[in-house]
């Protein structure tokens, strides 16, 4: 692996663990505002993502350039795989979930419930979930972890280490299966077209979608989680 890979994943794991650092020091920073710590949450998400952003972006400024060389899909071909991708994924996602609500593993997310929560209280944090979220993930968990097993294995097993590891990131062991078939989708646009816009489109627009639906019709989700789950037990009792 490049050394820049290396630097960007550390880069990485160094944002998913600053918040350990950064939200009490935020709070402390903020505090003469009368801003408390559950306050300060999404201020920091969107300083630290973006501060991540920019640093992995001028790391694989020269690369992106050099990329522009290479031969993949055209324009055409790749827009319609984009636009495609969000299809797939919300259909993988779809498949998946089944899955796992016949293993018994309860349906909906916390982590997409506290996002939708921060969301909720200062709406500009969609830019975290939404875009600059996605856009850190596709090059750190298909560009780099990704690209760099495909050089040696083959697909299947490229796809599934790096998904796995991409669910697991997500801290929702329980949801393995589901964040496992997004990552395995996404792998799939780009190896199909060589280009790493195509899925960051497709993930920017799956998880844009995900979060205006559950933003509007939240009361009408839960209400259909909740019939599901009596069914499921219901069904359950027969069993």
């Amino acid at each position: 692996m490049k050394r820049e890979y290396w630097i960007i994943l550390i880069v990485y794991i160094a944002m998913q663990l600053s918040s350990l650092i950064g939200i009490p020091a935020f709070t402390f920073l903020f505090g003469y505002l009368g801003l408390n710590q559950g306050q300060v949450i999404p201020y920091w998400l969107i300083f630290s993502f973006t501060a991540a952003l920019i640093i992995v972006l001028f790391i694989l400024r020269r690369e992106f350039k050099n990329s522009r060389m290479e031969r993949g899909s055209s324009f055409a071909v790749s827009a319609v795989w984009a636009v495609a991708g969000i299809f797939l994924a919300l259909f993988a996602q779809s498949i998946a979930a089944n899955i796992e609500r016949l293993i018994g593993v309860e349906m909906g997310s916390e982590n997409t419930q506290q996002i939708l929560n921060i969301i909720e209280s200062f709406p500009l944090a969609i830019l975290v979930s939404s875009v600059i979220g996605p856009i850190l993930e596709e090059i750190v968990f298909r560009k780099i972890i990704f690209g760099s097993l495909y050089k040696r294995f083959n697909f299947f097993l490229s796809a599934l280490i790096s998904s796995v590891i991409f669910a697991l990131a997500h801290m929702e062991p329980e949801h393995l299966i589901l964040y496992s078939a997004m990552g395995f989708t996404f792998a799939f646009l780009y190896v199909k077209t060589k280009h790493i816009l195509v899925p960051i489109f497709a993930h920017v627009a799956m998880n844009t979608l995900v979060v205006v639906v559950q933003s509007v019709y939240k009361d009408e989700i839960e209400k259909l989680i909740r019939d599901a789950e009596r069914i499921q037990n219901f069904i359950g009792g027969f069993l």
